[in-house]
């Protein structure tokens, strides 16, 4: 199903509902009033924060769900008109103050996140919260900088990734990397390296924002390609998660540039060496991706365990 399947309902129920043109603020109302997902975030909000901390100072009293104002039943219609007037000018106060960053968790993002992309995060992601795997259909998913905006994050695809909106307001409370650090050890290179001066060289295949593809100099079979972070990192298994998308998205792309122009590929295999005892000989982190064919060896069974030849079959 196609989310215009419910916008474009609501907003004619909008147009048709009233005697006058819409603004498009009018519209986004009627359509937040029909989003569930809006209604839980906020409700974990009253939970976790506001209902916690009236309660705890004896304002509200909490049970079974519900929350009650202590004294109520004992305020004259004058007394409530006033207590009103008085939380509406604090609140219209603080936000005279602090402009549009009252609301500023709830729009994270400084431009909008295209339809395109936010499609190709959540496909990436398989529908799920790349932290605690909740599925689409569970919890509203939002698109988060894994850098964030203000610490220097880009807008590449490979800096986005998908968290359900309880993860991703977690994350901002209690995520204490250092972006910085990580943002400037994109840059690091290191002197003497094959692959850290290859990386603006002619023998390129494919590139993005923290990965590149070569051409493997010493081909396995035809096709023998190489995706290699830009960073300067021995381990593979030591990128950051950016890097971990930018490296995937570039093996992906690869194979099925292998397969568009050779039809007598039928398999690949994906390998990364890490270590000496390994056969690492380049201590620049790098995946094989090398294209397989029927017949190209007598018997295929057991694939990468054949790097302990004695042990692949079994």
């Amino acid at each position: 199903m196609r989310m215009s399947h419910i916008y474009q309902p609501l907003m004619l129920m909008e147009l048709l509902g009233r005697s006058s043109p819409a603004p498009a603020e009018d519209i986004a109302r009627r359509i937040l009033g029909e989003d569930s997902s809006q209604i839980d975030y906020y409700t974990e909000r009253v939970k976790r924060m506001v209902g916690r901390v009236l309660t705890s100072n004896g304002i509200t009293s909490h049970a079974g769900g519900v929350y009650s104002l202590i004294g109520a039943d004992d305020l004259s219609e004058i007394e409530r008109d006033a207590l009103l007037q008085l939380c509406r000018e604090k609140l219209d106060a603080f936000r005279l103050k602090r402009g549009d960053e009252v609301f500023a968790h709830r729009s994270r993002h400084r431009t909008a996140i295209s339809g395109s992309i936010r499609y190709r995060v959540f496909t990436r992601a398989k529908g799920r919260c790349e932290c605690c795997g909740a599925h689409e259909h569970q919890a509203a998913l939002e698109v988060d900088h894994i850098i964030p905006k203000n610490h220097g994050g880009s807008d590449d695809i490979s800096n986005f990734q998908a968290l359900c909106f309880r993860c991703n307001a977690g994350k901002r409370d209690s995520d204490s990397t250092d972006f910085r650090g990580v943002l400037q050890s994109y840059d690091h290179r290191q002197e003497g390296c094959l692959f850290c001066e290859l990386q603006n060289s002619d023998r390129g295949l494919l590139r993005n924002e923290l990965a590149f593809c070569i051409a493997d100099a010493y081909p396995v079979t035809k096709g023998h390609s190489l995706v290699i972070p830009c960073r300067h990192v021995a381990d593979g298994m030591e990128l950051h998660q950016p890097e971990w998308n930018a490296v995937t998205a570039l093996l992906k792309q690869r194979r099925q540039d292998l397969e568009m122009a050779d039809a007598s590929i039928s398999g690949f295999n994906i390998g990364l060496n890490s270590g000496d005892s390994a056969g690492q000989t380049v201590m620049h982190a790098h995946w094989h991706l090398i294209p397989r064919r029927k017949g190209d060896v007598a018997d295929p069974r057991g694939g990468v365990r054949g790097v302990i030849a004695h042990r692949m079959r079994y």
